[in-house]
């Protein structure tokens, strides 16, 4: 992932949104997502996201964060997502 991300947030109710979604997504949780473009991932928390500084492409800094989704169908499988990118997080249970 690096210092940098498509997309940074520096308003309040920005990273308001992105640090509610992270306290969401527990260590090993199991979860279903549904993502801004309708898309849906679902498997397991790998690690807690942790809401971080980056750039963006143009330079600004702000916050945004990234999880990393063990794929339910196939574990081997991992999906690395914005959390700004998240709609919705549906809790289905623990690994």
């Amino acid at each position: 992932m690096g210092q940098f991300a498509e997309q940074v947030y520096t308003r309040q109710e920005d990273i308001a949104r992105i640090e509610a979604s992270a306290t969401q997504l527990h260590d090993e949780a199991w979860v279903a997502l549904t993502l801004e473009d309708g898309g849906t991932v679902e498997g397991v928390v790998a690690v807690r996201p942790v809401v971080q500084t980056f750039r963006d492409p143009q330079g600004r800094e702000g916050i945004n964060a990234v999880v990393r989704i063990d794929d339910a169908g196939d574990q081997a499988v991992a999906h690395y997502i914005w959390l700004d990118r998240i709609r919705e997080i549906r809790h289905l249970g623990s690994s």
